[in-house]
């Protein structure tokens, strides 16, 4: 995909719409795009590369729009594989560009690039540095471990664009959500699934760069993934601030259930529908049979979280287990969770979610957690009542 976007610079981004999974872990129904630009000014800078997958059509992209013109500068903003696969490929085409990147970005090219000879071809660039390209200029970013130690951003202070390497970006090709901004809702359903399972650790370096980008005159944001973003910049900057002081988005409880034969799932339905009852908003996943990144997406949307799961070889299920490491390692904090378990013979769930969430920061579990033997009875309704009356208050 080639455009033209404004006073000479264009995009020179891909749509890979071949590979299943994103980072070997997250489903893409929609594909993903590898966003890349080029500004042709009196110099000529390259502005990231793609994935090696969609290595040709990048390429045959780039020499487009370069139209004759001999690139003098490679901006590396992120070394991550999916953005610098064709970095070594631009070195070896044109021997007088000059990589542009950070001081950390340099030193890791070599773990990508084995053998390649940077010797007088770099340019180390820190927080604040600037690179002239005649009517326009770059200045950089530093943005640390959002979500690698190299990242750098650039904001170019004519157009007030800024280059936001992975932040502000989405699951999803360009062809299939937009390529300027797209649907509210979709926008914020797979930019919430990236952020958290991407970026989410990382809460405290990303509230340090909005801080940052709070200070810039910002008309445009240009990711490396998803749409570009021109309009109501302020309610992704609104998102992003609430997402990475780790509060809630939406008001409502989710409800996350790991049930081996069907006993526990139905026995949390009947939570769900008691809660709805009350005028409860209520999210509701089966772990053992949908997308992990959806259900750690929805963990962060809600401020209550209800974990129903079966007990397991003197344990936990492992579909539930799993989910909570997950939330563990993406910085879960400051909720409400309530506790539901399931054992014929020796319950034991609840003792082990109880430990795993006490290794997270500011979550409150409810006292009163529920324990079924076998199946949902009637005389286990009075306790189910007074769960759902702790979760609404």
């Amino acid at each position: 995909m080639y455009k033209d976007l404004n006073n000479n610079v264009y995009y020179i981004g891909t749509d890979d719409m071949k590979s299943e999974l994103f980072e070997s872990q997250y489903i893409i129904p929609e594909g993903i795009a590898y966003n890349s630009y080029l500004i042709r000014d009196e110099k000529v800078a390259i502005l990231d590369t793609a994935d090696a997958v969609m290595g040709e059509e990048w390429k045959a992209n780039l020499m487009e729009s370069l139209d004759g013109r001999t690139p003098d500068y490679l901006v590396i903003h992120h070394m991550e594989p999916d953005h610098s696969a064709l970095a070594a490929w631009v070195l070896e085409e044109w021997k007088d560009v000059t990589l542009v990147a950070s001081q950390k970005a340099i030193q890791m090219m070599p773990l990508f690039f084995e053998g390649i000879d940077l010797e007088g071809r770099t340019l180390a660039v820190k927080d604040g540095d600037t690179l002239d390209l005649g009517r326009q200029r770059l200045r950089f970013i530093a943005a640390p471990m959002i979500h690698w130690p190299e990242v750098m951003m650039s904001y170019e202070e004519t157009e007030g664009t800024l280059y936001s390497a992975d932040a502000f970006g989405k699951f999803g090709a360009l062809a299939k959500c937009g390529f300027r901004g797209c649907d509210d809702d979709d926008w914020t359903c797979e930019g919430r699934r990236y952020y958290f399972n991407i970026v989410g650790k990382y809460g405290a370096q990303v509230k340090n760069l909005l801080a940052k980008v709070s200070q810039l005159d910002v008309r445009s944001i240009r990711p490396l993934h998803g749409p570009i973003l021109e309009d109501e910049l302020d309610k992704y900057i609104s998102l992003y601030t609430t997402w990475s002081n780790y509060e809630a988005e939406t008001e409502g409880v989710f409800i996350a259930v790991a049930s081996i034969h069907g006993n526990t799932l139905h026995a949390a339905e009947r939570l769900r529908d008691m809660l709805q009852e009350k005028g409860v908003k209520v999210a509701f996943s089966d772990l053992c049979r949908s997308d992990f990144a959806e259900n750690v997406e929805d963990a962060f949307r809600y401020p209550r979280l209800v974990l129903a799961a079966s007990s397991y070889d003197g344990g936990l299920f492992t579909p539930m287990y799993n989910f909570l490491h997950l939330l563990k390692s993406k910085g879960y904090s400051n909720r409400k969770v309530a506790l539901m378990e399931n054992g014929s013979w020796a319950p034991c769930a609840a003792r082990v979610m109880r430990a795993e969430l006490e290794g997270m920061k500011n979550v409150e579990v409810v006292e009163n957690t529920l324990t079924l033997r076998g199946c949902l009875k009637q005389s286990d309704m009075p306790a189910m009542q007074a769960l759902a009356d702790a979760i609404q208050e």
